[in-house]
């Protein structure tokens, strides 16, 4: 195990910079998963870390020693690729047990690991078959296998479940876990799947556009989204947000002409101001048509997802999304009403982005990524 530390790491490509100045620290055993759109640097930051991509400037710290001079081989990593990589003409065994024949281990030593790491990646029954003869699931295990072997002190993974479909996906969510609290290795998994980052971090580093949006445990982020974007990109269906702005009194959020009540405590700090207004989908209620103090919308269209269904609706040409569990309600045109909870409503800055009522969540932001 062992500790990461990303001092001011920069990243460009001639004049095109891809990673801006990103302070990170990951404790020792911790899994960690980068998330962000494609585009957003989260593997060139893998890379870099790795070795694979040449840093511009700072530092990365593995272990308490500064690597970025270090060749891959010798800052005691191993990466898991989206592609698998394996050698298409040798079988499992051989697959796995490569490094250590290039590093000159014995064999019987190399035979003994590897007959522990297939037992570790359930692979023991698969050992003479080629990579054509597995699954991609199977395919992935070695993948895996073939890094645990060398027992490293980080697991890399980027993007390892790319290539799999949604069940297989699912499953190896579970096994990688499992894999991690039997190793109790630092794993950073880049992803831009948000079901796999909240399902698999400890902590979860939100990246857009070459910067780090927020630092935390999922349900941290998923609750107190620090930006705009966080919000938006973190929660499925994703959050609704309003652009308007509160009354001069505090008291309603006015949105294209609606005035909505809010709870005195929220608006008031705020009055007169132009804000974003952003509420999940699972917390905004369906009420009675003509409830008092409700967003009057029309259904436009529904999704049914077996255990509920997403019912979008419009209000005034915007898109509103609503969660619910009961089947009977949300037909097509249907005019319905809305109610928007003040204890779920998050705010957001017209002009920057970042959330409005940080206080001191900003400083305890700040802490978590330190």
């Amino acid at each position: 195990m062992a500790e990461i530390r990303i001092e001011q790491v920069r990243k460009a490509y001639g004049r095109n910079a891809v990673v801006h100045g990103v302070d990170l620290n990951f404790r020792s055993g911790e899994f960690v998963v980068i998330l962000g759109p494609s585009g957003c640097g989260k593997s060139t930051l893998l890379r870099m870390i790795a070795g694979l991509e040449d840093i511009t400037s700072g530092e990365i710290i593995i272990d308490n020693k500064v690597v970025n001079q270090l060749e891959p081989r010798d800052r005691g990593c191993a990466m898991v690729f989206q592609n698998y990589a394996l050698y298409p003409h040798m079988d499992v065994a051989a697959n796995m047990g490569y490094a250590l024949k290039v590093a000159g281990v014995p064999k019987a030593e190399r035979d003994r690991r590897i007959a522990e790491t297939a037992r570790i990646v359930g692979l023991e029954e698969y050992l003479t078959r080629k990579p054509a003869e597995l699954s991609g699931g199977q395919r992935q295990r070695v993948a895996m296998g073939r890094a645990i072997i060398r027992e490293p002190k980080v697991f890399l993974f980027d993007e390892p479940l790319s290539n799999l479909d949604a069940k297989l996906r699912v499953q190896m969510r579970v096994e990688i876990r499992r894999l991690h609290k039997r190793l109790s290795a630092t794993s950073v998994f880049v992803t831009h799947d948000q079901v796999e980052a909240m399902t698999l971090a400890d902590k979860l580093v939100v990246m857009y556009k070459g910067n780090v949006e927020q630092v935390g445990t999922p349900l941290e982020i998923y609750n107190t989204p620090r930006t705009r974007f966080v919000g938006s990109f973190i929660g499925s269906p994703a959050m609704n947000f309003l652009d308007g702005k509160f009354s001069a009194d505090g008291e309603y959020f006015i949105f294209d002409g609606i005035p909505i009540p809010v709870d005195a405590s929220l608006g008031k700090p705020h009055a007169g101001q132009a804000v974003a207004l952003g509420i999940r989908p699972e917390h905004a209620r369906m009420v009675p048509v003509g409830t008092p103090g409700s967003v009057p919308a029309t259904v436009d269209f529904v999704e049914e997802l077996g255990a509920g269904r997403v019912i979008h609706s419009d209000i005034n040409g915007s898109n509103f999304a609503i969660a619910v569990t009961d089947h009977t309600s949300g037909e097509i045109g249907q005019p319905i009403a809305l109610q928007l909870p003040s204890q779920h409503i998050h705010l957001f800055s017209s002009e920057t982005g970042l959330r409005l009522d940080l206080g001191q969540e900003t400083q305890r932001v700040k802490e978590l990524a330190s």
